[in-house]
């Protein structure tokens, strides 16, 4: 008692009483060794092989792995989440970096801490909110949905200390006749989620405990007007779909066996997308009287069409023994929720595909054509590949025609022909678009459209009754032709709202119809009412734009169907038509006449010139400018490691677009000084207003980083024959680039051949294709009395010149 040793250590010398034991622990811990040795000992029992023991036990080391490697990487981006830029580094050091999650990056936007801390003060309110919705809204819904339902409850709804994290924030540029702000909201929830629900009857339990759900959410503010709350509503919605992942509980926790736990995730996803992604918005009105049916669903910002023409060098993933493998590729086409799929061709690594995809693009930037090339297995299809453009520079050009390189794979690229078309509102190009149409039918597989047509579902009124006198549980089907769109079950009511969109591609408004159904769901014969609307009618309409009640067919006088129907006339260039697409299409049709048994069977058109062009007096004597890429200098590093704590480096290359051609320079890894050391060469003209344009990227796993850019006015450079400068970059904070130019004009005598030669040998770079010592002028006038195919139609001839590997290829005529 006198040990002053002993008082002087304090508590820490107390020893800790021993924990009580927990009965209902040791319980549950017997019953899962018995779950364990239960099939052990009936396999023994009935005698069967110990294989199916030892797979039971595999599949459950498997599982257990699964479930060990999902709770690390969700502790790594709590810990993440939770932290400032010291704990990334801490992180950094430690090698703990691996184990995050695919979806952690370290992009430079906008930081709003101050939102954080807001959202740190609000979690326990936005908590004790989110568990009202549940218990008083949610829950009775379900206990509607079954009488098995009807003892389902919340017991308990926790979102936990840990709040949503928002990373950063992007304001997007907008004309300022639009009246919006657009931002681009990037936002990370590794939460402690705990929502336990029960059903008495079954005594059942089940629930989620943690959740991780990251993405990018797009917040259009708008209109903007001159009066408190000086914004008049909020729109919110997801480009892309973001990513979920949920950590199941009770009877739920077989929802964590791998492929059940994608399979959960997705319908899951599939019902958040249903709501909030593309094209689905949310919409809250700040103020009374806004037109709400404009605002969560406006036009399409336009149409692109997507010419999947060919892949060439892709991977081999049919291994054989003998002779070397093959691939049997195809494509998937994705913009947004739009989903296209190519043919597959078998045993070829440079397919041909030659097909055209009509998407519908909502935002512009933001929204992106995706392609993936798979090479087709009877199992599971293998990856050859995948490459990603925003679709803001295909609208930007216009008309995009370039291979693409593939990323995910060891080498291969596709060539993708991009044609962006814009929505008129009146119906003056129309008869010009169904003409071009007309003309590429032929060639394209499947129908080309010339119009969109937007209808937005608002609601209806005095629906007739059930034959019971019950309330109809009210849905729309809406067609043009074969393609038939469905509303969602308004239940058990008479005055049903839908707010809701459709779209649909257009051949021909001037003879094609909308059809209209309105039917008591699906599982009852017979029609609420119906309309059929010529879509003429909105050609001779104001702004094309029908917005009123309809009356409907077999229904009561007072019925009505509120819509707003808009018809926008597609409208772009005649394109220049691949001959890829025709030869395939003339393939087919040779394999098709094979069948014919008399001539008669085949109509034929023979169209002839019916004049001849001469050259201009200009042709052949085009410039040639002849750029040199020296170096750069000063670059911004965008491979930044830690939010910008550590400086990385990039890997830069240039792109220079000049007289409608585009070069590309190699890329130099982690160099903010880079030396390409490459020389192209153009043909050039004199044309007024004309500019010569580098940019510079920094080449990444997904989207490539803008280093930033400079122009030339090309009058300028032909002026004054030679340039020898270093140009800023603009648009980035440093940077510039050395380029050499020089005009080279062309002799009509052979005398100087030799010494260009001998020029070309001296200053020619390694990484540059072969200088160029003379010009080749070719025009292509006509031909006559080309052969019949196989005796039956006239041809679709192109013409093909090539010299060493470049090679020519001139337009289509159709048919002649």
């Amino acid at each position: 008692p006198g040990d002053a040793s002993a008082a002087g250590r304090g508590p820490e010398a107390v020893p800790a009483a021993p924990e009580p034991l927990d009965p209902l622990g040791l319980l549950w811990t017997s019953a899962r060794w018995m779950v364990v040795l239960v099939p052990v000992y009936m396999a023994g029992y009935l005698g069967l092989s110990l294989a199916f023991v030892l797979g039971g036990l595999a599949g459950y080391l498997f599982y257990q792995n699964r479930r060990r490697d999902k709770q690390q990487r969700q502790a790594a981006a709590m810990v993440l989440a939770a932290g400032g830029p010291e704990v990334v580094q801490q992180c950094a050091a430690s090698g703990a970096l691996r184990e995050l999650p695919g979806w952690v990056t370290f992009s430079e936007m906008e930081r709003v801490e101050f939102i954080n801390h807001m959202l740190n003060q609000l979690w326990p309110f936005i908590g004790e909110f989110i568990e009202k919705i549940l218990v008083n809204k949610v829950a009775p819904k379900i206990r509607e949905v079954n009488s098995r339902l009807k003892t389902f409850s919340f017991t308990k709804v926790d979102l936990g200390n840990k709040p949503l994290k928002v990373l950063g924030v992007k304001v997007q540029p907008t004309d300022m006749d639009k009246q919006q702000i657009i931002l681009d909201l990037y936002f990370s929830y590794n939460g402690q989620l705990k929502i336990e629900v029960e059903i008495k009857k079954f005594f059942a339990k089940a629930g989620v405990d943690g959740i991780q759900l990251h993405g990018m959410m797009r917040i259009i503010l708008e209109p903007l007007i001159g009066d408190v709350p000086l914004i008049g509503a909020v729109t919110m919605f997801f480009i892309r779909k973001p990513s979920l992942h949920l950590n199941w509980t009770g009877i739920t926790n077989l929802l964590d066996i791998p492929g059940l736990d994608y399979l959960t995730d997705t319908k899951i996803m599939d019902i958040l997308s249903s709501l909030l992604v593309l094209p689905n918005r949310l919409t809250i009105p700040l103020i009374p009287d806004l037109p709400l049916a404009q605002l969560r669903c406006p036009l399409p910002r336009g149409i692109v069409r997507i010419h999947l023409v060919e892949a060439r060098d892709l991977m081999s993933k049919d291994v054989r023994i003998i002779a070397s493998g093959r691939s049997d590729p195809y494509a998937v086409v994705r913009v947004g929720p739009q989903v296209f799929t190519s043919r597959y061709i078998q045993n070829d690594l440079n397919p041909k595909w030659g097909e055209l995809y009509e998407a519908v693009v909502h935002e512009v930037p933001g929204q992106e054509v995706e392609v993936e090339v798979f090479d087709k297995d009877p199992d599971k299809d293998d990856n050859l590949g995948r490459m990603k453009l925003d679709l803001g520079e295909v609208k930007t050009a216009n008309i995009l025609d370039q291979w693409y390189p593939l990323e995910d794979g060891e080498n291969g690229k596709v060539h993708l022909y991009l044609h962006w078309m814009s929505l008129m509102s009146n119906s003056s190009k129309l008869e010009k678009m169904i003409q071009i149409n007309m003309d590429l039918a032929s060639k394209i597989r499947g129908e080309l459209s010339s119009a969109y047509l937007a209808v937005y579902l608002e609601k209806a009124e005095a629906l007739p009754p059930k034959k019971q006198g019950k309330d109809p549980n009210a849905m729309v089907q809406l067609s043009v032709q074969d393609v038939t769109h469905e509303s969602t079950i308004v239940l058990n009511s008479r005055n049903p709202v839908w707010d809701q969109p459709f779209g649909f591609f257009i051949q021909d408004p001037r003879s094609q119809d909308l059809d209209i159904q309105v039917k008591d769901d699906d599982h009852h014969p017979g029609t609420l009412g119906s309309l059929r609307l010529p879509l003429s009618q909105l050609l001779e309409a104001a702004d094309m734009t029908l917005n009123q009640g309809f009356q409907l067919e077999y229904a009561a006088a007072e019925t009505r169907l509120y819509m707003k129907i808009v018809l926008r006339v597609l409208y772009v260039e005649a394109p220049c038509l691949d001959p890829v697409v025709v030869e395939e299409k003339e393939k087919e049709e040779e394999e098709e006449s094979d069948t014919v048994t008399s001539k008669v069977d085949v109509p034929t058109k023979q169209k002839q010139m019916s004049y001849i062009t001469r050259p201009t007096a200009s042709f052949g004597t085009e410039s040639i400018l002849r750029i040199h890429l020296v170096e750069g200098e000063d670059l911004i590093a965008k491979d930044n490691f830690m939010k910008g704590l550590v400086k990385g480096k990039s890997d830069p290359y240039a792109v220079i677009r000049v007289g409608g051609k585009n070069f590309r320079s190699r890329i130099i890894k982690e160099n903010l000084n880079p030396r390409w050391n490459e020389m192209f060469e153009a043909f050039v003209d004199d044309v007024p207003g004309q500019e010569i344009l580098v940019e510079v990227f920094d080449k990444d796993i997904d989207k490539d980083d803008f280093l930033g850019r400079c122009k030339i006015v090309q009058a300028e450079i032909l002026k004054s024959r030679f340039l020898d400068t270093w140009l800023p970059l603009e648009g980035v904070k440093s940077g510039r680039v050395h380029l050499r130019m020089e005009v080279l004009t062309s002799s009509l005598s052979a005398v100087g051949l030799n010494e260009a030669l001998l020029l070309n040998s001296l200053i020619q770079p390694k990484e540059s294709e072969e200088l160029s010592s003379a010009i080749l002028a070719v025009y292509l006038e006509q031909a006559s009395a080309l052969p019949m195919r196989r005796e039956i139609k006239p041809p679709s001839p192109y013409v093909e010149l090539s010299v060493r590997n470049v090679s020519l290829k001139s337009k289509v005529c159709a048919e002649t």
